[in-house]
């Protein structure tokens, strides 16, 4: 069991941002920008080559939700997945990194 699937099980604690019977968003525990957080399927897929089109479609709208919540969507934000090792993948399910809060310059990330 990964990560993602113990904080969805309630095995270990997040801060929650949002979440509804499918998707849950969290603040990531690393933040790289003043908003960083994770928005995640419950169901645990690999990754973005896994996830199917009808679960893409519902997870860009909870994504949306998020970032209303959190108050960047007219402002701005960076949203990213990682796919694979060679990506940068670290946990092996589909995890969106949702980043905001300030001006994010490439390569603000490094």
């Amino acid at each position: 069991m990964n990560i993602f699937e113990k904080i969805v099980a309630g095995e270990l604690p997040c801060k929650k941002v949002l979440e509804n019977s499918k998707f849950l968003a969290f603040h990531d525990i690393a933040p790289k920008a003043p908003i960083h957080v994770l928005a995640i399927p419950k169901q645990c897929i690999k990754d973005f080559n896994a996830v199917t089109p009808d679960l893409m479609a519902e997870m860009s709208d909870f994504i949306l939700e998020v970032v209303e919540e959190l108050g960047i969507k007219d402002s701005g934000y960076r949203l990213i997945t990682n796919i694979g090792k060679d990506g940068g993948q670290e946990v092996p399910h589909l995890h969106f990194h949702i980043l905001g809060g300030a001006p994010l310059h490439w390569p603000y990330l490094a």
